[in-house]
């Protein structure tokens, strides 16, 4: 088969040459409009989170039959759109023996934790300055801390075992987890009690139905006073004005996020980056929860041989079921 990857800026080695095994590999740094040319002619595409996969691009490529994505979340492609024109998506979502191995989003949850507590990156701005305000950046420990989980699924359960080490307080709200996946740090509340109780809110929910929207006005409201939130899920889980709001109002003390909703259509002037660039209590990084070098590798290798499998389930005419996989699971 042909095989487009349209994002092949570092791409692992290993997982080239698996793809090269099994077909005709196009490597393109391909904007929208080189997508759009490029894509007629090919039956897989391969692309990460720059591009929007819609109905436009699945139009414009009758022979495309799989699009591959190293990522859990799918907000990026239209499923639906997908699913009428019987294209697979070959993800990671739903593997989770593999995902237990990638903890860079784990990782990173702590970092924008200790970030907000201690305001390093206003402590990190004044260093260079001489200025040693130390005063001003009297900060708060993790210790000690009460921290809500909100989805205590595969990150949730890895940022509970992080907080362990730090001996933060813990507790979460997940209907949908086993109570033997529940670490033992780990006390399950509903989400009325983690709001009240948590003095720093973190997400870790899929993006579904049931999740968009999850922290609204009401839920803000019903927060902990000062209490500092951090998203690393999907930004459409959160409300974005009413974030606004409860950060303007001082009912946040402060929030950090790796995710915006709708991400492909944030410009400079977006309400949450014009907020940011103006009080130093929202801290944005630009969706790199997954983005480390060993996490990327091993994840491609992966999603390389899921491919060759796909393609070779093709030529013996099996049919998969990426479809009802790539649905996943409610909450994380």
């Amino acid at each position: 088969m042909r095989i487009l990857v349209a994002e092949p800026a570092e791409f692992s080695a290993a997982a080239a040459r698996i793809l090269e095994g099994v077909g005709e590999v196009t490597w393109a740094d391909a904007d929208r409009a080189a997508l759009l040319a490029l894509l007629p002619g090919h039956e897989v595409l391969w692309v990460r989170l720059r591009s929007r996969i819609d109905r436009e691009l699945m139009a414009a490529a009758p022979t495309l039959r799989a699009v591959a994505t190293p990522t859990t979340g799918l907000t990026h492609i239209d499923l639906q759109e997908a699913e009428r024109r019987s294209i697979a998506v070959l993800s990671l979502r739903g593997e989770t023996e593999f995902l237990r191995s990638v903890r860079a989003t784990a990782e990173l949850t702590i970092g924008l934790l200790l970030a907000l507590l201690r305001d390093l990156p206003g402590a990190l701005a004044q260093g260079p300055t001489g200025k040693w305000d130390r005063d001003r950046f009297r900060g708060r420990e993790l210790y000690g801390s009460t921290v809500g989980l909100v989805g205590l699924g595969r990150l949730g359960q890895l940022v509970a075992r992080y907080l362990e080490a730090f001996e933060a307080e813990v507790v979460a709200c997940d209907p949908y987890v086993e109570r033997a996946a529940v670490p033992p740090n780990v006390r399950l509340v509903s989400m009325d009690e983690l709001l009240a109780r948590a003095e720093l809110l973190s997400l870790h929910v899929s993006l579904t139905e049931e999740t968009t929207g999850l922290m609204g006005p009401a839920q803000f409201a019903a927060m902990r006073p000062g209490a500092r939130l951090v998203n690393t899920s999907r930004g459409e889980v959160i409300r974005e004005e009413a974030l606004l709001a409860a950060l303007r109002g001082g009912r946040l003390a402060g929030a950090a996020l790796d995710v915006l909703a709708d991400e492909h259509a944030v410009g400079v002037n977006h309400p949450l980056l014009v907020y940011a660039r103006e009080h130093g209590n929202l801290l944005l990084t630009p969706h790199i929860g997954g983005c480390t070098g060993s996490s990327m590798e091993r994840t491609e290798v992966f999603l390389a041989g899921k491919v060759a499998r796909w393609i070779t389930a093709q030529g013996s005419g099996q049919q998969g079921e990426e479809h009802v996989r790539n649905r996943g699971n409610v909450w994380g």
